[in-house]
């Protein structure tokens, strides 16, 4: 009886302590700089942490639809900017998480988060009175501001407009149902492929299965064993893509196609997880949206607010690609097949698992270049310090300082304080590289916070990546893609780094999809400019510079058979359309979902099966779970763009200062406060992009 007294007597006295305690996320951090305080943030503050800050911004929309006064720029576009901070602040600590380190507990609070968030979109996207309001303010003020308070005038009337502010009541209410079921099913599609890829793991039970490999790479398939539960000793894990870099270096064949298999099908339903039925009623769903708001389809609907504008005109661009493409695609093929039959005899059939292999042979034989000769000189810190921050450090004047006294969320994570050239701390900085079971696939680019003047507050951001640790004692090494993927995020980065904007809804990275991949396939340039890889392109172990002829031909073959990579995007960008092309009574059902891709890229010319799409319809994160939907094409549309400024820095000098300080000051520091085209004329002094670039760069 006493036990049982003292025990009810502790769990009161906890639960009173725990009513006491303040909750961490409802309050401004006192870490550095605003960062969340991680050793303060327990994972029962989250729910709580919600559902006041949705309250409080419900209050703060009340007040501004209650005020008797006239509406104004400052009692009503002012006031929704300020609404909604405390959960701005909760939302992007929470999402972060659940991105990167997804516990169950946070699955099962994400499933009730969702559907309250998605409420009080609906809530504020359709109450009328606060629409009249900033109507009246968009019809009386418009003219007359100028600058940042017009473009955010601007975007809120017009976010209002395209989320169905003006529909009849009755559509209105379809619209919130929609919104409601959609949100429901990306909250289940990011349960499901997370899951469907680590049970696509392959197991491996002996060591002389993965002849090819090196011996860190075995270790690493040992580790990634035990960490995966070992049910055999070896384990291949299956990463977001549908090719599998570990396949060139395969030499059992069997494995190579038990392992693309196993990446094909992960998520199609010949295993455990089938995601059609998902797939097909989002794509139903949204093509219902569009059609309510007078659009044919999704894709026109969508593409309304971009650059491009029009699928048309997307697809005019495309197709122009394609025509000069597929004879060099066709070409690449017949030389890695010839090569093949070389030693396999000439019956042998090139298969999609076998691409990657003999290419890599092909390419040792004629460029005596592997990636296992250069990856000792990718060492990832190297790779950070000595060439990502010092590229930023001569383009723009950036310092880095590694901060050990910021709250952390994983231990494999590190945080930097950004300096810039005055002196004055620009930014908070964190990395995530590291693939773990609880992490989805990958590499993205987001903040804690961003980046504003009104809030004044610096950006608090973060880069995730997918790259495999090392083992305890040796030293985490990288593929040159996975080097280009850091450069890569952290032009995202320094996108949300260098904002310097007046409000939060415009800074940073809050531009058009086929915008922002620019300023991130513009930094991949900085990755194989001769002063910036000499400077991190060193050995593990010596510290000596990669050697003048392996640095030679290891530049030479970044552009070996390049169609591969090319292809796989075009073709994963014409997926991504077609799906978002259908009005939503030809929507195929999910058992019919496999078909309608297969057609589709049948139709286009891009049906090819030694060169898949570089994501399938079954786990194309981008589309179904992420932002991308029908704009997929955003990352070839993008490096249009980004040659073109790449070939302003080489003219002017790659690493000149005032080139840098040109970008910053009219690309890198503007967020989404004006015309974006004419913000890429200004830097460049191009009228219009100019594709024919493109191929070029690729070396195609």
């Amino acid at each position: 009886m006493s036990i049982v007294v003292t025990s009810a007597l502790t769990m009161s006295l906890g639960a009173c302590q725990q009513a006491q305690r303040e909750n961490p996320l409802l309050q401004e951090s006192t870490a550095p700089f605003g960062a969340p305080d991680f050793s303060k943030i327990q994972t029962s503050d989250y729910l709580p942490a919600f559902e006041t800050a949705i309250q409080q911004t419900r209050d703060e929309i009340a007040a501004i639809v209650d005020n008797p006064d006239s509406a104004t720029f400052e009692n009503t576009i002012l006031a929704y900017e300020e609404s909604g901070k405390v959960l701005d602040r909760v939302s992007r600590v929470f999402f972060a998480l659940v991105e990167a380190d997804k516990t169950p507990e946070l699955g099962e609070i994400e499933k009730k988060v969702q559907p309250m968030l998605t409420d009080l979109e609906n809530e504020i996207m359709f109450n009328k009175q606060l629409f009249e309001r900033v109507k009246q303010d968009y019809d009386r003020e418009y003219a007359s501001l100028q600058g940042e308070d017009q473009k955010l005038l601007e975007e809120t009337y017009k976010e209002f407009v395209r989320k169905g502010a003006l529909l009849s009541d009755d559509k209105m209410e379809r619209m919130k149902a929609i919104n409601k079921r959609i949100s429901d099913l990306q909250t289940e599609w990011g349960d499901m492929l997370p899951d469907a890829t680590n049970d696509a793991v392959v197991w491996v039970e002996k060591k002389e299965d993965l002849a090819g490999l090196s011996e860190a790479d075995i270790a690493q398939c040992q580790k990634d064993a035990e960490n995966l539960g070992k049910k055999a000793p070896y384990a291949i894990v299956i990463v977001n893509t549908t090719q599998q870099a570990i396949l060139a270096s395969l030499d059992n064949r069997e494995l190579r196609k038990k392992v693309f298999e196993a990446s094909v099908h992960r998520a199609d339903g010949t295993g455990k997880y089938n995601t059609f039925a998902l797939v097909s009623e989002i794509a139903r769903l949204r093509a219902e949206q569009a059609e309510i708001m007078g659009y044919p389809n999704y894709a026109a609907y969508s593409l309304e607010k971009t650059m491009a504008k029009t699928p048309e005109n997307v697809y005019a661009f495309l197709k122009n690609l394609i025509s000069q493409y597929s004879p060099k695609a066709d070409a690449e093929t017949k030389a890695i097949e010839d090569f093949a039959r070389k030693t396999q005899g000439p019956d042998f059939q090139l298969q999609p698992y076998d691409r990657f292999y003999y290419s890599a042979k092909m390419k040792k034989e004629l460029l005596n270049v592997s990636d296992d000769e250069v990856k000792p000189y990718f060492n990832v810190d190297s790779v950070l310090i000595n060439g990502v921050f010092y590229a930023a450090y001569r383009a723009y004047g950036l310092t880095f300082k590694l901060r050990d006294d910021i709250p952390l969320y994983h231990p494999d994570m590190k945080a930097f304080e950004v300096v810039d050239k005055d002196g004055k701390t620009k930014a908070l900085f964190y990395t995530d590289y590291f693939r773990r079971p609880t992490k989805r696939g990958g590499a993205w680019m987001d903040g804690f916070q961003k980046q504003s003047r009104q809030w004044n507050q610096i950006p608090v951001i973060f880069n995730v990546c997918n790259s495999a640790k090392a083992p305890e004692g040796q030293p985490s090494l990288l593929t040159w893609d996975e080097v280009t993927t850091m450069f890569h995020e952290f032009g995202h980065a320094l996108h949300g780094i260098l904002s310097d904007c007046q409000y939060n809804r415009l800074s940073g990275t809050s531009v058009a999809r086929d915008f922002v991949e620019m300023p991130s396939q513009f930094n991949e340039s900085f990755a194989s400019i001769p002063e910036v890889f000499d400077h991190y392109a060193r050995h593990c172990e010596t510290g000596e510079p990669m050697p003048a002829d392996l640095k030679e031909r290891m530049l030479q073959s970044i552009n070996f058979q390049t169609a591969y990579a090319l292809g796989e995007n075009l073709a994963a960008t014409c997926v991504d359309l077609a799906w978002h092309m259908l009005a939503s009574k030809d929507v195929p059902a999910a058992d019919k979902a496999a078909d309608f891709e297969t057609e589709a890229l049948r139709q286009i010319g891009l049906l090819n099966e030694q060169i898949p799409p570089r994501y399938h319809t079954s786990y194309f994160n981008h589309v179904w779970g992420g932002g991308y939907a029908a704009g997929y094409y955003s990352y070839l549309w993008t490096e249009v763009l980004a040659v073109n400024i790449a070939d302003v820095f080489a003219k002017r000098g790659a690493l000149d200062p005032a080139t840098g300080q040109d970008f910053r000051d009219k690309i890198l520091s503007r967020g989404n406060t004006g015309d974006l085209m004419q913000m890429f004329t200004d830097f460049t002094g191009m009228q219009q992009p100019d594709a024919s670039s493109l191929l070029k760069a690729r070396g195609l």
